[in-house]
């Protein structure tokens, strides 16, 4: 595999169906902000709407308050989070997945630097858009699953529902979709609950 050295500031310039590591990454200076899936580039979505903007806002209130004073951290996008593949990563050349979660809780705080996530997080949050629904449902659904990430929301603002998935075994469990009028609680942070309607609704 040929790694690239010098900095790309034009995408176009790369191959869409090559392969690139963490570190061709870190030589991209991209006006478009980019994710790589097992090796492989993807677009991220325009500018999030009004609605995405408001629903991030009040979630990332919610888990701050919550995680205040707490051996965790919530951050939000745009933060890089380092996924492994089959071997143990020990260069930049060794991990082949960079995601953006819109929201990230960590607890072992030994996985952040200055340059986000390495390994994976306790719990991300993405909410959908459009344009961007099968990659969170199936892709990056099947990525988090695989890396073991303990729980995983989706939130489907023109539903007004949240979809909680946590890992049991190899894979993902959920229950019902919660819609406006329920109360969602973490399973893995069972003191972080809230009311659907405070994130949905003004």
């Amino acid at each position: 595999m040929k790694t690239i050295q010098h900095e790309i500031t034009d995408i176009n310039q790369l191959d869409v169906n090559g392969f690139y590591t963490y570190a061709d990454y870190l030589t991209w200076r991209f006006k478009e902000r980019v994710e790589l899936f097992k090796g492989k580039l993807m677009k991220m979505s325009p500018a999030p709407s009004f609605s995405h903007q408001d629903i991030a806002t009040k979630l990332i209130g919610y888990m701050f308050n919550h995680f205040l004073n707490k051996p965790c951290k919530v951050i939000s996008a745009p933060f890089d989070v380092r996924l492994k593949d089959s071997k143990k990563p020990v260069t930049d050349s060794d991990y082949n997945t960079v995601v953006q979660p819109d929201l990230t809780v960590i607890c072992d705080l030994e996985k952040i630097d200055e340059r986000g996530c390495k390994g994976s997080p306790d719990l991300v949050v993405e909410i959908l858009s459009a344009g961007n629904s099968k990659k969170e449902m199936g892709i990056k659904f099947d990525l988090y699953e695989e890396n073991k990430i303990p729980e995983y929301w989706i939130v489907e603002p023109a539903n007004q529902t949240i979809l909680v998935y946590c890992l049991k075994g190899e894979k993902y469990i959920n229950e019902r979709p919660l819609s406006v009028d329920a109360k969602i609680q973490s399973k893995l942070f069972p003191e972080l609950d809230f009311k659907l309607k405070d994130i949905f609704e003004n």
